[in-house]
């Protein structure tokens, strides 16, 4: 299985939620095992200015994770949120 998370910052605050609401087009992609999206608390001392959001996804095997990333939901969720979003980092790794 693959876990694949990304965290993402807005460049303005004031754009949050039409970022989230970009970001939960996703969840309407049927190629995956699990998918998540969230807001960060804020609350952790030692990194104080992280990430706005964070998206946490499972695969069954990089054939879905493909899949995922070619469904015509996912450049949509790119369209709104890239304009917006300050930082991007993703990771991608086998679980277990």
């Amino acid at each position: 299985m693959i876990r694949h998370i990304v965290f993402f910052t807005a460049k303005n605050p004031e754009d949050r939620e039409t970022i989230y609401e970009g970001l939960k087009l996703l969840l309407e992609i049927p190629d995956s095992r699990h998918l998540e999206i969230g807001r960060n608390f804020g609350s952790d001392h030692v990194s104080p200015g992280g990430p706005d959001f964070i998206v946490y996804g499972e695969f069954e095997d990089e054939a879905q994770l493909a899949a995922y990333k070619a469904h015509p939901l996912y450049k949509k969720s790119i369209d709104v949120v890239r304009p917006l979003r300050d930082m991007r980092i993703a990771a991608d790794f086998l679980a277990g």
